[in-house]
Parts: C-alpha cells; sequence; structure tokens
C-alpha cells in the first residue's frame, strides 16, 4: 500500500478503505463506462466526519479524490483516474427528518432518491425531484449534478428543490448550513456554488430538501400532432386551462416510429404515422373532477385541429406503458448508440432537430438519429445510433451536434452534466469570462485540485 492508503487506514479502520487491487470493478467507472480505471483506494464513510477526515488527509498528501454516488451518470462525472482515490457515499445513507409544519426534509446523501420519495409520500409529501435512474442514483450525486428528470416543467431541477445542505471542503473543513426556510436571504446563497459543480468544489454530506403537497389525481394522456407549432400550443394551453402539468414529453416522428415497432414494445398507443407525438401528464387536487377537466380540454384541442389524435390512460397501469414508449426501450440494443442531452430555446428546437439530423445524414447516411425530450424546458435528448462504426467516430458526431447547439445558442448540457465527456464542448455554451470565473472558484475553494479532478472544467 502507498503511504497515503495507509494513512487513511489507521485513521478511518480497513472497514472503510479498500486498497485498489482488492476494490470491486464497479467503482471502476459510472454508467457511462468511459475510461474505466482502478483506483488507488476506496474510501467508504459512514460519517461527515470520517469524510473530513479523508479529505483533510489527502488535501496534505495532494492526493485526488473522486466522489461517487449510485453511478448512473452519464457523462464520465464520478470515474477515477488510475491513481485516484474514490470516496463513495453509499454507507452514509437514510432519513433524518420529515419536519410536516415546515414540508422539508433532511437527508444523508448516499439515500436512494427512490426511498426518499417513498418517505416523503408515506408522510403525505411529493419529493418533486424524479428521474428513471430514481432506484439507483443517491441524492448528493442528483445534487451534485443538479439533476433534472420528469417533472421540471412543474416543480423545476434539482437546486429548486434544496433548501440546505451540509458540504465537506477540500481540506476537510465541514461547512454545515441546513437551513429550513423558503426565505432567506442572509448573504450569498452558498449552497449553489456546490449544487451542479460535479464534486469539484467539496463534496455534498447532507442536505435539507423542500417537499410538495402531494396530487391526489394523475392524468395521463398520449397525443398526436401535425406540426412542432401545434407541440407548443398544446403546451401553452394545457398550462393555462389547467395548471398543473407535471409532464410534457415530446417525441419526434423518427423517435416514435422506432420505438413503437421495436420487438420490446407491447403495443403502441397511436399509429405510427404522424410527425409529433406528446405525452403529457396532469397532476391535480379533485379527484372526483380532475379527469373530466383533462378529457374535455383534449377534446377542444381535438375539435380545435390541435391535436389530431389522442388516447387516455384509463389506469395506471396504461399510464406505465405510455411511460415506457417515452423511455425508449430499446435504442441501447444497437451495436453504437451515441446520446445527447442538450438545451435549446424552446421556439428554436424544431429547427435545431432538422438541421442537426441534416448534418448528420450528411456525413453518416445510413445513421439513425432520434430526437425527443421534455421541450417544456428546454430539454431535448438525441441518440445516433450507428453499424459499422466503432467508438472512434463519437468525438465527429460529437462536433457535429454540438457546432449545431452552439450556433443556436444553446447548452450542451441540459441535465446530465458535463463530466468529462462534455468538458472538451464547455466552451461551446460558456464564455470566456464565465469559464475563467469557474476557475477562480476552482482555485479559491480546491487550490491543490484534489477534488475530482478533470472533470467540468
Amino acid at each position: 500500500m502507498g503511504d497515503i492508503t495507509e494513512e487513511l487506514t489507521k485513521a478511518l479502520g480497513d472497514d472503510v478503505v479498500t486498497s485498489g487491487p482488492q476494490v470491486d470493478q464497479r467503482y471502476y467507472c459510472d454508467w457511462s463506462a468511459i475510461d474505466p480505471a482502478e483506483p488507488k483506494a476506496l474510501i467508504r464513510p459512514r460519517t461527515t466526519d470520517e469524510v473530513s477526515t479523508a479529505l483533510r488527509l489527502c488535501h496534505a498528501a495532494g492526493q485526488a479524490i473522486v466522489p461517487q454516488g449510485g453511478l448512473t451518470g452519464l457523462a464520465g462525472g464520478a470515474t477515477p483516474r488510475a491513481g485516484d482515490i474514490v470516496l463513495c457515499l453509499e454507507r452514509m445513507s437514510g432519513i433524518e427528518e420529515i419536519d410536516t409544519v415546515a414540508a422539508t426534509m433532511t437527508v444523508k446523501a448516499g439515500t436512494i432518491l427512490e426511498t426518499a420519495q417513498r418517505a416523503a409520500d408515506e408522510a403525505g409529501f411529493l419529493l418533486a425531484l424524479d428521474l428513471g435512474a430514481r432506484g439507483s442514483c443517491q441524492v448528493g450525486g442528483n445534487l451534485s449534478t443538479n439533476a433534472g428528470g420528469n417533472r421540471v416543467i412543474r416543480y423545476g431541477m434539482a437546486r429548486e428543490q434544496v433548501l440546505g445542505l451540509e458540504v465537506v471542503l477540500a481540506n476537510g473543513e465541514i461547512v454545515t448550513s441546513l437551513n429550513k426556510m423558503l426565505k432567506n436571504n442572509a448573504g450569498y446563497d452558498i449552497k449553489q456554488v456546490f449544487i451542479g459543480a460535479e464534486g469539484t468544489l467539496g463534496i455534498i454530506t447532507r442536505a435539507t430538501l423542500r417537499l410538495h403537497p402531494k396530487p391526489l389525481s394523475r392524468c395521463t394522456a398520449f397525443c398526436a400532432l401535425s406540426d412542432y407549432a401545434a407541440v407548443v400550443t398544446l403546451l401553452r394551453r394545457m398550462q393555462s386551462e389547467l395548471g398543473g402539468i407535471s409532464a410534457f414529453e415530446v417525441m419526434w416522428h423518427d423517435f416514435y416510429y422506432f420505438i413503437a415497432n421495436h420487438p420490446t414494445t407491447k403495443q403502441k398507443p397511436l399509429a405510427d404515422t404522424y410527425p409529433y407525438y406528446a405525452l403529457v401528464e396532469f397532476s391535480g387536487a379533485d379527484r372526483a373532477h380532475d379527469l373530466a377537466r383533462f378529457e374535455e380540454m383534449l377534446a377542444k384541442a381535438m375539435a380545435d385541429g390541435a391535436i389530431v389524435d389522442a388516447v387516455v390512460a384509463q389506469s395506471e397501469q396504461a399510464a406505465r406503458d405510455f411511460w415506457l414508449i417515452r423511455e425508449g426501450h430499446g435504442i441501447d440494443t444497437k451495436p453504437l448508440v451515441i446520446n445527447f442531452d442538450v438545451s435549446l430555446p424552446i421556439a428554436d428546437i424544431d429547427s435545431f432537430a432538422a438541421n442537426c439530423r441534416a448534418d448528420l445524414l450528411a456525413k453518416w447516411p445510413d445513421s439513425l438519429n432520434v430526437f425527443y425530450g421534455h421541450i417544456g424546458d428546454s430539454n431535448l435528448h438525441i441518440s445516433v445510433m450507428m453499424e459499422g462504426h466503432g467508438a472512434e467516430v463519437m468525438h465527429d458526431v460529437d462536433a457535429v451536434v454540438y457546432e449545431a447547439v452552439r450556433a443556436m445558442k444553446g447548452s450542451v448540457s441540459a441535465e446530465h452534466g458535463v463530466g468529462t465527456l462534455k468538458r472538451a464542448w464547455l466552451g461551446h455554451s460558456r464564455g470566456a469570462a464565465e469559464l475563467a470565473l469557474m476557475r477562480q472558484l476552482k482555485q479559491a475553494l480546491d487550490p491543490k485540485g484534489i477534488l475530482n479532478p478533470g472533470k467540468l472544467i
């Protein structure tokens, strides 16, 4: 063992510290599977004090340390390099408190998101943050990447769910501000520095989250639309007439056709001949009348020609089946799939999709390129599927997509983070002054550069 590993083991115990050759390979990389590497050691602390001790010793030794949560990231943000030490927060799990008067929940960073959601539900509340990896991802990782997910259109990104944080700085100092107040203008809002920083400025160990009233009804429909203008019209109409729109997911024809006709898809809700599809969800507080309001609004939209066809889920299972279409099961069965998570001004998304598709087909005529996303929160996903190409083509595909994003003043990362996968393209979305300020923050909070080095900036 190296000196720093010995120091850590002496301070924390061999039940907390595992040396490199004994580290399970699941800690070698996150879900992106980009450049997996054996770390020098693995630390699995049980308390904030143990995180503090680990960082203090690593800071003194100039040892790079990579925080890990549920390893569901798609940008390489939790993948160590050879020689790095991994600090995994999986043991720091649990709900510390649910304050039903303040409508807050205080949780440890290693808590699985779905565990926190269930605890909120049992207490009569909604924890609004929700994403597909809910059964594996951890709250600390969600906050470190400012996760988005399915409910952003109504409740906002992860940062909008946070009232307070406890963070351990690079030198081991613990900063605890588990604020429960919605209004708190006493100086800088320090927590925002760490949300979305991908563990490069400090390690989140606890969080106080906002809870919301639990919806009493949920109505879901799959709609077909004739053009993108109708998509936006339907979005604004539903927000105006119904209010509680909790999801508005749009699929271009290429995406829907591929998924609806994939062998793993049990049934398709609508014919596969329409240009656009929208999966819409309305959450309300009136069980007796919400479905009737929802169906009446859709009927009016069909009568006006805004919707050309629609089907309303008549059961929870039907709604889940709708979501399986949107979640795109079947895309990952292709030999090479390159996924993108970008954001653009809503008015420009359809033009972007058309231009980007044309640019991709001009270079790779045999590629299959599908477009889908949340749209109501400016987020578009793209899956580029190829056969007969290896991973060496990925950079060229990235260049085509991200150049199109830059041309429309969008963002190369909407909700998945930057990590290593998008680091080279960050300048396509951030100006020189912004990047310089990011580096100043990094230098101020992590002067030795030990926290998740090589990620984000």
